[in-house]
């Protein structure tokens, strides 16, 4: 017998818990801070979400919390949340069904770009051309992110298109349609965020591409077939093939 079969959403807290372990290879976690948030109801009001105080590279699928966006009690829970990701994952999956995953992470090169005056990714590749005309730049930081913070956030963040909010002097979130989707726009932010800041470095001047051609650019990727889903496939083979524990 399945000794997980009494655990609901089991194949979304597996994916989950390998975008975790995964965070830790790329060095985007941060101590016992951030935090990647799923719906798992129509209204998106219900989600999970990794446990307080617990280390990325020791989630599992089956430690993953359950929460209610709409339950006032929450954080009288004896397994409460953490209370900034409480006042920010709660307030976006309590007011926007459309974002169904949300990943905040204060990884480097993010969190360089969101310190520049200027936050803003331009496109100057490929990879960067991802985020065209659907990023969105909270310039206005004031202190961590309780829900009064969040209420702010979840403005920003009211039009479908955007994935992308670059949190200025604090990191990124990215939203997506599923666990795949997120993880993958995440990583391939971070990576674009590198690329500006070296290109920075060198003092010369950026080759931009033209808005018609970021627009295409980043339309193309929106429909790249299967793509992020077989990139979250690999890194679970790749855990499973070290043995990882991260589907337990």
């Amino acid at each position: 017998m399945n000794a997980h079969a009494n655990i609901t959403h089991w194949a979304e807290r597996v994916d989950m818990a390998a975008a975790f372990r995964w965070s830790v290879k790329l060095n985007l976690h941060e101590a016992v801070s951030n935090h990647f948030s799923l719906a798992v109801n129509a209204d998106g009001s219900k989600f999970l979400m990794n446990p307080n105080m617990r280390h990325f590279s020791r989630i599992t699928a089956s430690s993953l919390l359950e929460i209610d966006a709409n339950d006032p009690s929450t954080m009288n829970r004896p397994d409460a949340p953490d209370p900034t990701a409480w006042g920010l994952h709660g307030s976006i999956h309590r007011a926007l069904p459309h974002a169904r995953c949300v990943m905040h992470v204060h990884s480097i090169h993010a969190t360089v770009l969101a310190s520049l005056a200027d936050s803003y990714l331009p496109p100057i590749d490929q990879n960067s051309a991802m985020f065209f005309g659907r990023q969105v730049v909270d310039a206005d930081y004031g202190g961590m992110a309780f829900e009064e913070e969040a209420a702010r956030c979840v403005q920003l963040l009211a039009d479908p298109k955007i994935t992308t909010m670059i949190m200025g002097n604090h990191g990124v979130l990215i939203i997506g349609q599923s666990v795949a989707d997120a993880f993958n726009r995440l990583t391939y932010f971070e990576r674009a965020a590198e690329t500006y800041i070296r290109a920075l470095q060198t003092g010369k001047p950026l080759r931009i591409l033209s808005d018609a051609v970021a627009e295409k650019t980043a339309g193309e990727w929106d429909s790249y077939p299967g793509y992020a889903d077989a990139h979250l496939r690999e890194i679970k083979a790749l855990l499973d093939d070290e043995g990882a524990t991260y589907a337990s």
